[in-house]
């Protein structure tokens, strides 16, 4: 730990709570306590059933909440709101929460940035500058529940019932804090999510996902396909050249046979790359016979890579050639499309703009 870095205790379970307490004086059934304060998101000096030296103690040593919101931007379409987040160590990242008639969706991130390259995504035309710990994670969930409470109206759900890891990074390049957040996350004493309501997106990491298979935390796993085969996959997405696409849907049957739940894939359509019917046809060829879904993403025009969107009528004629497949297939709504709902472009607009600021400033 660096000089002057307080503890971060959301990234603790209760376990290691206790044993942090323990090393502070403290009986370790204090742990229970701080670890549903924690996750309530209420600061150290309102935990009202703590000794107030041990509160003080925390509040010097600790971080009760390693994420702060710097920025929201709510749709006046439908509701969906879009969080800019900060860091300790003054990094940024950003989440979409979205309201939905079944409860709260919250996207969020699992690294500063991506690595993964892929063509279509504004979240790694800067690379990835780290991963985020398992506290930054349930961080942003207990932000958004804050902002969820001072928005809601009478009768409305005031919490985040529902998780989309989709938000900057690839959470397979982060395996371990991923998989101790989603193990934290179902707690009862904290969150209290369960894994049939958070949904994990993999651009397609193999050994990864065969090793997740194995850690019964049956989320929905969603894979970023985006492509009919390996020539069109690898224009498209820097993973493809490491793993075949015979491999990639090989690991999802394998997720599907060792946890029972169907795999969603998500296909970004790119005009005049990876949208033509014919595709659709030669996609269904790969897919038939798998529990699996089909989720289709009309692309926002990435003009860094010089990639265009569709027009809704390429996007009918896909759907309805893979429907004629008998595969099941849906369109993806659009949700916050006033506020850059796509992921990165949030970040992107504050960073350019300290950068500017900064200029201007030394200038």
């Amino acid at each position: 730990m660096a000089e002057n870095e307080k503890t971060q205790l959301l990234s603790m379970n209760p376990q290691e709570l206790g044993e942090a307490l323990r090393a502070m004086g403290q009986p370790a059934f204090r742990a229970k306590q701080l670890f549903s304060w924690l996750h309530q998101g209420v600061p150290f000096e309102q935990m009202s059933n703590l000794p107030r030296t041990l509160r003080e103690q925390l509040r010097q040593t600790c971080e009760d909440n390693p994420v702060r919101v710097l920025e929201t931007i709510t749709s006046k379409l439908d509701g969906t709101v879009k969080l800019l987040y900060a860091l300790p160590d003054g990094h940024v990242i950003e989440g979409v929460l979205m309201r939905y008639k079944y409860g709260n969706t919250l996207c969020l991130s699992t690294q500063v940035g991506c690595r993964m390259g892929c063509a279509f995504c504004a979240s790694t035309l800067d690379g990835c500058a780290r991963s985020l710990t398992p506290g930054e994670m349930l961080g942003q969930i207990i932000c958004a529940n804050g902002v969820l409470a001072a928005q809601a109206r009478e009768g409305e759900r005031s919490a985040v019932g529902n998780i989309v890891l989709m938000g900057s990074g690839e959470p397979f390049d982060n395996y371990d804090n991923v998989v101790k957040f989603l193990r934290i996350l179902r707690m009862e004493g904290g969150l209290c999510i369960g894994m049939r309501s958070v949904s994990l997106s993999t651009c397609g990491l193999v050994p990864q996902m065969l090793r997740f298979a194995d850690e019964e935390l049956p989320v929905t796993l969603s894979l970023s396909l985006h492509a009919p085969n390996d020539e069109v996959r690898r224009q498209l997405m820097p993973v493809a050249r490491s793993y075949a696409m015979d491999d990639v849907l090989a690991a999802c049957r394998h997720y599907i046979e060792k946890t029972g739940r169907r795999v969603i894939f998500e296909y970004a359509l790119v005009h005049g790359v990876n949208a033509a019917p014919e595709q659709a046809v030669e996609l269904a060829a790969r897919l038939r016979g798998m529990q699996c879904h089909v989720n289709l993403i009309p692309l926002n025009s990435v003009p860094e890579r010089g990639l265009r969107g569709v027009s809704e009528r390429e996007v009918e004629a896909f759907k309805q050639a893979l429907e004629r497949q008998h595969i099941s297939v849906t369109r993806r709504r659009e949700m916050g499309d006033d506020i850059e709902g796509a992921c990165g472009q949030l970040r992107r607009r504050y960073l350019g703009q300290q950068t500017h600021a900064d200029a201007h400033t030394e200038g």
